[in-house]
């Protein structure tokens, strides 16, 4: 299916965010995510399937100054 991730147009077979991520290499990472413009806390991501057309954000902390 065809979902947009960040911005970027991705074919993926992944069927859940929380395969998504794993997909992605981003699976043990700390993240935030969220799916269509909703925040998904790291113990809900598996129970959120994703669907043809959704619109996933995943963002890392970044330290710095």
């Amino acid at each position: 299916m065809k979902i947009i991730v960040n911005g970027e147009a991705l074919e993926t077979g992944a069927l859940t965010l929380v395969a998504l991520l794993d997909a992605l290499g981003k699976g043990e990472a700390k993240v935030a995510t969220s799916l269509n413009e909703t925040f998904v806390s790291k113990h809900q991501r598996a129970e959120h399937t994703l669907q043809e057309g959704d619109r996933v954000e995943i963002v890392a902390p970044r330290q710095g100054g």
